[in-house]
């Protein structure tokens, strides 16, 4: 069943269909807005921008960034010609709404207008190029209200042009007006940035692109499917102009077929994979189905689908299952199909379990973009997600493990299970052995001495009141008189503490580490833990909460 949508009916502006008879323009430009009525996706600018010129409070200087496509250069047209428009009867002012049909407004469109200079920074970058402007914007209009100076990718101008345009542009000319676009406004010195109005263009929703690409295609007399719409505004990833180019491309290969513009195709022209297909391919995976997950990737694959745009996909349903397993509110513009799917695998599948999805097809999205054989780097994700999803959640196999339900060795266990709550020290008489020496001591505040003798003590002997340390760790007589007094305090007795030259035992410090080192390799060798780590190749083995981490 074809997936279904719902795009509702979006409100376009009449745009003229030029002559048939002219030379073939391309969508982009033909529909190339000619008011700010037709620009769409940017209303919280257009807004800012018709309370500036009802008020009389415009800029001399103003700067559109955002990414190729939004209207950047398309807005300093569109300004050019609001603040230039003097009305059908020639005698109105500046205007949100230029009439377009006065000969500055039609000078404008056409490109030809004495009074409005566009210059691209990427070819004039030199300090010779913005002298000429600096220049020509001493004199006054010749016949617009404003001389206006649009300058495209203005972020390519070298530093010394920027430097050599400050003083002008911090305080041109009454007559003169600075249109800057650029894609890249890191690269603008702020400098510049605090001398101009800015505006960031919104990258254009999927939903408004096919609202639009559904009005050209009424323009232009063209069936297309609303699903292939679609396609295509996910594809051009926010831009108008990219997402006109793709249809236009589509438009030509219907053309050639004899039909519409239909989803197939464009998924065959863009390398796209098949929404029905993810959605079969992952309930496989889900289900363990190693040998038909296989087939259906290579199914895709034989269909010309770029295995990386594969796992892309699937990096979108899982991102689009946790959103609506927390509640969000459904995508409109996705198929019906989708969102049914979506929801039920949300109500099935824990959040653990989508996440670890998630990991893992991005590992293996990065992987296949780097891969020499991207096709069985795909497969071997692919199977790795199929084992992990078989595998319990890693909190989950440490309760298992800490329950007993599954063998793990004694170690192993012991440094996963919970700490036991601490036993009052006996405080009556010395300890039996070294380590209950110092325990003792932390047990009655002695925290300095303990440390001391945990992290540095070497025993060669230790036979209450006697302790014989080593002289490989000397400690200095003021330190062993504190032990002494430390001792005496918490046991009752009067100790003998003296260094001898022998290497003696190692320290606490030391005996707990390899202990410890010991415990986790115990944990690593058990079957399942290697399984987990197989499964999870940049996981860490840590201990419970209230123990140091062992990994």
């Amino acid at each position: 069943m074809a997936d279904s949508f719902d795009l509702g009916e979006v409100p376009q502006p009449a745009v003229p269909t030029p002559p048939a008879s002219g030379p073939y323009r391309v969508l982009a430009r033909k529909y190339r807005p000619q008011t700010f009525s037709e620009l769409i996706g940017q209303d919280a600018m257009v807004t800012t921008l018709g309370n500036a010129i009802k008020r009389d409070r415009l800029a001399h200087a103003f700067l559109m960034t955002g990414v190729r496509g939004v209207g950047k250069t398309s807005t300093a047209r569109l300004i050019a010609k609001a603040l230039n428009c003097v009305g059908p009867d020639g005698s109105g002012g500046p205007t949100i709404d230029p009439c377009g049909v006065c000969e500055p407004c039609r000078a404008i469109a056409e490109g030809r207008h004495i009074d409005v200079i566009e210059m691209d920074a990427a070819s004039h970058t030199g300090v010779d190029d913005v002298r000429e402007i600096i220049d020509a914007a001493r004199y006054a209009a010749v016949s617009a209200r404003y001389k206006i100076y649009i300058v495209d990718e203005v972020h390519m101008l070298s530093k010394n042009a920027f430097n050599a345009l400050l003083k002008t542009l911090e305080e041109p000319p009454a007559h003169v007006k600075f249109l800057f676009a650029t894609t890249e406004v890191n690269k603008v010195p702020i400098t510049v940035l605090s001398r101009c109005q800015r505006f960031d263009l919104r990258r254009i929703s999927a939903e408004q692109l096919a609202g639009h690409f559904a009005f050209v295609c009424r323009e232009e007399g063209v069936e297309a499917e609303p699903e292939a719409l679609m396609l295509i505004a996910r594809a051009a990833e926010g831009s108008a102009r990219d997402g006109l180019s793709i249809l236009d491309q589509g438009i030509a290969h219907a053309g050639l077929e004899g039909g519409g513009v239909t989803a197939a195709a464009v998924r065959q022209m863009l390398g796209l994979s098949d929404r029905g297909a993810v959605r079969d391919l992952l309930g496989l995976v889900l289900a363990g189905n190693a040998a038909a997950s296989l087939a259906s990737l290579r199914r895709q694959y034989d269909y010309g689908v770029d295995p990386q745009s594969v796992l892309r996909a699937m990096l979108e349903t899982v991102h689009g299952i946790t959103l609506a397993k927390v509640g969000t509110a459904e995508d409109p513009a996705q198929p019906v199909e989708e969102r049914n799917a979506r929801a039920e695998w949300a109500a099935r599948l824990s959040f653990p379990a989508l996440h670890r999805l998630w990991q893992l097809f991005l590992k293996g999205h990065d992987e296949v973009a780097k891969a020499a054989l991207p096709i069985e780097a795909a497969e071997m994700a692919l199977l790795r997600a199929i084992h992990a999803s078989t595998l319990p959640d890693p909190g989950e196999l440490a309760r298992q493990i800490a329950s007993g339900r599954i063998a793990a060795a004694p170690a192993a266990v012991a440094a996963l299970a919970p700490p036991a709550a601490p036993v009052a020290a006996e405080r009556q008489g010395p300890p039996a052995d070294f380590a209950g020496l110092v325990e003792l001591l932390e047990d009655n505040g002695h925290h300095a001495v303990a440390a001391q003798l945990s992290n540095g003590a070497r025993v060669v002997r230790y036979a209450a009141p006697e302790l014989i340390l080593s002289g490989s760790r000397p400690m200095s007589a003021d330190t062993l008189r504190d032990v002494a007094d430390a001792l005496k305090k918490t046991t009752g007795h009067v100790w003998k503490i003296a260094l001898e030259d022998a290497p003696g035992a190692p320290t606490l410090r030391e005996q707990a580490k390899a202990d410890e080192e010991a415990t986790r390799q115990a944990i690593l060798d058990t079957p399942l833990v290697k399984a987990a780590f197989a499964a999870f190749p940049e996981a860490e083995l840590e201990a419970w909460p209230g123990k140091r981490s062992i990994a």
